[in-house]
């Protein structure tokens, strides 16, 4: 017998199922309404690479480097630019970059429209920090842009085992800091003399372009330990001549009146002697210089700041520069040289370092050589046993506080293990 209860209960259990029933099916119709709409809204998102600055999805790059003898007005012609267009780039901003400077194995970009394949822009990579923009497309212009140097302060330390240059290199330090710990110690220490256990310890910048090494900047810090005795140089601003030097610990300047030599030079072929027998007269005479063994056409720099005195052919010396320093009664000569540098002539005032002519064999030599001289109150002097005065030396009013500026960095040069 069916009673009421029991119908009731049927009648609940169908509606229950109903609504669970329905319950499911709008819950999976809901679900995928909303994925069809996410489907609909949401793009794929596709990132293009870019060159040189221009994406790919609207330019076409190709590159090349410059060959031998190939110039700016020969790349363009190739390119179909006019020859009236060449002609502005080159008249019109030079100011800006002068198209004639080009070299080979430099590399250049072409950009081109993808839409209508029509020449944009030149790229030219003058340098790993500098390119040049030529634009062709609207109006035509050209562009520097450079790219920013990251400068890191670096440290480094070495013990001589055969040279100073071996050194640098074991430790992956580059050439170009040889050469400036050299210059920067060309007075204090004899670098053909070094000995093997002489050490260094060195504060230095590195500079950086996009993460890649591109060289050195300035030094900060040096110490070098000579013979047992410790040199220590300072890159410090000089509040008397408002630029950066190097100066020791004592505060006494890094850089001479004179310096020690007026070129880089491969040897010493002869010294200053009172009786040396001359190899071409075969005749014992004074030879009141030191003849630096150089290739023919080596930069010779005058060694301290003054005026020149002579620039001529003088017999047996040859090409000729007599300069009088600044300093004191100080005369020096240049003998045997290839040439002047343009613009050498009496009455010019030169720098110290600045380039006066090149290394010759001109007048009485047997090679390529510059024989080079000193006067003081017109005597000669071995320049191999100057004792120079220092050039600008911290003022005594000045040096307390001096030595209170690089006690920081002296204590952080010292704390450097040696490799």
């Amino acid at each position: 017998m069916v009673t009421k209860l029991s119908i009731f209960i049927s009648s609940c259990a169908f509606f229950g199922s109903v609504f669970l029933f329905s319950s499911c099916n709008n819950t999976n119709s809901t679900s995928q309404k909303v994925n069809e709409e996410l489907n609909s809204t949401v793009k794929e998102v596709v990132k293009f690479k870019e060159i040189q600055g221009f994406s790919l999805e609207n330019f076409k790059i190709d590159s090349s480097s410059v060959k031998n003898g190939q110039s700016f007005s020969e790349i363009l012609q190739n390119l179909n630019v006019s020859y009236e267009h060449i002609y502005t780039l080159g008249n019109d901003f030079n100011e800006v970059y002068d198209i004639r400077k080009i070299y080979p194995g430099d590399k250049y970009y072409t950009i081109f429209k993808n839409d209508s394949n029509k020449f944009s822009n030149l790229i030219y990579q003058q340098s790993l920090t500098e390119k040049i923009v030529m634009s062709f497309l609207d109006s035509l212009n050209i562009t520097t842009i450079k790219k920013p140097i990251e400068i890191r302060v670096e440290k480094a330390s070495g013990t001589i085992k055969s040279s100073l240059w071996q050194s640098f290199v074991d430790n992956k330090l580059t050439p170009a800091l040889v050469s400036k710990v050299a210059n920067l110690y060309a007075w204090s220490i004899d670098f053909f003399d070094i000995q093997k256990g002489d050490n260094y310890k060195i504060i230095f910048e590195s500079k950086y372009v996009d993460n890649n090494f591109i060289g050195v900047g300035n030094i900060k810090a040096v110490l070098f330990n000579h013979k047992g005795r410790d040199f220590y140089a300072f890159r410090y601003l000089s509040k008397s001549k408002k630029v950066e030097s190097y100066f020791t610990e004592s505060g006494e300047s890094m850089q001479r009146a004179l310096l020690s030599a007026p070129l880089e030079y491969v040897r010493i072929s002869s010294k200053f002697s009172n009786r040396r027998l001359h190899p071409i007269k075969k005749i014992y005479r004074p030879h009141h210089g030191v003849d630096y063994a150089a290739p023919s056409g080596t930069d010779v720099v005058s060694t301290g700041d003054g005026k020149v005195i002579f620039a001529a052919r003088s017999g047996g010396a040859g090409n000729m520069i007599k300069i009088k320093h600044s300093f004191g009664n100080v005369v020096t000569k240049y003998l045997h040289l290839l040439r002047f540098e343009k613009g050498i002539k009496v009455g010019k005032y030169v720098e110290q370092g600045q380039k006066i002519g090149e290394v010759g064999s001109t007048g009485l030599s047997t090679g390529p050589h510059l024989d080079y001289r000193v006067y003081i109150n017109g005597k000669a002097k071995n320049p191999l046993k100057l004792n120079v005065p220092s050039k600008d030396p911290i003022p005594e009013n000045l040096k307390a506080k001096y030595s209170l500026e690089i006690a920081e960095i002296k204590a952080s040069l010292d704390s450097i293990s040696l490799q």
